[in-house]
């Protein structure tokens, strides 16, 4: 089989890339390497199963030749980060929409077995029920939640219209090897991380009592490949998440913990467009994909450490 994975040199990407290489798969990497980074996929360059494509997924041409020839395509690529997208929300838009569109009507075209769509728990919004269950009425709050959720809905429409097989998975707040905690719009773990161990106080938005279901990269990197093949799934939404909640206050206790120091954090007022409370219903993804969480929150966090110590 030949995968397609789109924003492959980028962090949860190249952790898809690295499993399906090891697995002995042939896999071909579209990537434009504006957040993703070579040195992620440096290390399988020589692997004859490794083709990369450079390109930008709003050119339909390029897109096309990408996925010509590929039995799946693990569409991980976009413009990530809310307070991005808050500050520059054309972008977002045309890499998030019209990125997956290229992806859909080409894959349509060479009749792919299915895409898979890297969505995101942000198009729940603030929803005051816990857990998220995929049922539930979305309430974006952001740009970049809103182009998620309207690529979701293409997804669906392009099954539904033209068969093609298609499952999206709502990520919820993934973290681990290759994040990048040098951008501005860096994820929390790894910029905490950082911070922790130069024995710099980690600013937290807020009080630290916002909460968020904290998911291990390997565990999406799983849910991804069972997503491919699973029966019965095809135009269906799926949480891929760990199912348990922590504050960024306690968090921050856990990387205290595993670096063994004692760094209180700094509070900054609260950022627009993010939501206080998070935590996914993974019964829907048990059912269907199989799905079973691989890596815990703590078991994450020392694997985690570990890599950015090194």
């Amino acid at each position: 089989m030949t995968y397609l994975v789109t924003g492959g040199a980028g962090f949860i990407g190249s952790n898809i890339v690295k499993e399906l290489l090891t697995r002995g798969e042939k896999v071909r990497v579209l990537d434009n390497f504006a957040t993703g980074k070579r040195e992620n996929i440096l290390l399988y360059k020589d692997d004859p199963n490794l083709q990369i494509i450079e390109g930008d997924l709003r050119s339909f041409h390029i897109v096309r030749d990408a996925v010509k020839g590929c039995d799946f395509v693990l569409h991980q690529g976009a413009l990530p980060s809310v307070p991005r997208s808050v500050n520059d929300p054309i972008t977002s838009n045309d890499v998030n929409i019209l990125g997956t569109l290229n992806i859909l009507e080409a894959a349509k075209e060479f009749k792919v077995k299915r895409v898979v769509f890297a969505s995101s728990s942000s198009v729940y919004g603030n929803a005051a029920t816990l857990p998220k269950e995929e049922s539930m009425a979305v309430a974006p709050l952001s740009p970049y939640a809103v182009s998620k959720y309207a690529a979701e809905r293409y997804c669906q429409i392009y099954y539904q219209l033209y068969g093609l097989e298609t499952v999206c998975l709502r990520y919820f707040n993934v973290f681990g090897p290759n994040q990048d905690p040098t951008s501005q719009y860096s994820a929390v773990i790894p910029k905490f991380i950082k911070s922790i161990q130069a024995g710099r106080q980690p600013v937290i938005y807020g009080d630290g009592t916002q909460s968020r279901d904290f998911t291990f990269v390997t565990n999406n990197v799983t849910a991804n490949l069972l997503a491919c093949t699973a029966e019965g799934v095809a135009g269906e939404v799926f949480n891929i998440a760990c199912g348990v909640k922590y504050t960024l206050n306690e968090l921050v206790d856990e990387i205290n913990k595993v670096l063994g120091t004692d760094i209180h954090p700094l509070y900054d007022k609260d950022r627009t467009g993010d939501v206080k409370h998070s935590l996914a219903d993974i019964s829907k993804a048990r059912q269907g994909l199989d799905y079973q969480v691989q890596v815990e929150f703590a078991e994450g966090i020392r694997r985690t450490v570990e890599f950015f110590t090194r």
